[in-house]
């Protein structure tokens, strides 16, 4: 146990969320000239190895013994499936507007939570959903023509990353966050490199595999503070500040890529903040079955 250290904990939870942004803005670059298979597979590629160089001259083979093979199996592939959806979704929206619809988890969860295992949910948790999936409408602003279907992927992607969530909480019960950082990196990179030889593409320069490189280093580093934050204050304590990923997307998206959210997206950001920020501190702040 790490204690309890809010302040601590608070700058590691800043760093994981800019880390995070710094790797959906690296994917985001580096999606022009390279495909989704073979960026997967790097930014899974590097997190094995780095997990692996890591743990096993330090803690040996013991330490990942598990009694949950199947868990981190369903786990691996819901990051999986996460990380693909997120790499079409920033081919088609700026950074930060898919990193506030990306936001929205807090709420998807408490919605699948409802609907599969019957958790009894407040009308004020209701009414935070509602806002926030209409903050998300303001962000993408569907339309009646083809680019309509865009906002699909973002939500699909959402709505992965809630399972995995839903998963891990019950897994960092008996898990440790290594065992799930080491098999999650694992599991992707097998799973990627059985698909390869149909869908390779090398690497058009060097500079590409520079950023494939940031991102997969950004990835890591940030689970690895993400669980250490949590290691150190509540979630309670945490929740509203994850939210800090969308002010440092944003302005990834103003420095790499020159947008910047206009109006519309801006109310549908804060929208979504405000709503997703207080229905993640209620969830932390109901006491929870030992």
């Amino acid at each position: 146990m790490n204690g309890h250290r809010p302040l601590q904990g608070i700058a590691l939870l800043l760093l994981a969320v800019a880390c995070f942004a710094t790797l959906d803005s690296s994917i985001k670059y580096v999606s022009a000239s390279v495909s989704v298979l073979t960026a997967m597979w790097f930014r899974y590629l590097f997190q094995a190895l780095a997990m692996s160089a890591v743990v096993l001259p330090t803690r040996g083979w013991r330490s990942l013994h598990t009694s949950h093979p199947r868990l981190h199996l369903l786990r691996g592939i819901l990051l999986l499936q996460t990380s693909i959806l997120a790499f079409f979704s920033l081919q088609c929206l700026p950074v930060g507007e898919f990193t506030a619809i990306i936001m929205l988890t807090p709420l998807v969860t408490t919605l699948l939570a409802a609907t599969f295992f019957q958790e009894r949910v407040s009308l004020l948790r209701w009414l935070l959903v509602a806002g926030g999936f209409g903050g998300a409408l303001l962000v993408a602003q569907p339309r009646g023509d083809a680019q309509g279907w865009v906002l699909l992927l973002p939500l699909g992607c959402t709505l992965t990353n809630s399972l995995f969530h839903i998963v891990t909480s019950r897994m960092a019960r008996s898990e440790s966050a290594i065992q799930l950082n080491f098999f999650s990196g694992w599991i992707g990179m097998l799973a990627l490199s059985a698909l390869l030889p149909w869908g390779w593409q090398g690497l058009p320069d060097s500079g590409s595999l520079a950023v494939l490189g940031l991102a997969g280093l950004t990835g890591t580093l940030g689970h690895f503070m993400l669980g250490a934050a949590f290691g150190r204050a509540s979630a309670a304590t945490l929740a509203p500040y994850l939210y800090a990923q969308i002010g440092f997307a944003a302005l990834a998206g103003w420095l790499v890529f020159d947008h910047m959210p206009g109006a519309l997206e801006f109310a549908g950001i804060a929208l979504i903040a405000a709503c997703g920020a207080s229905a993640a501190w209620l969830a932390a702040r109901v006491p929870r079955p030992v």
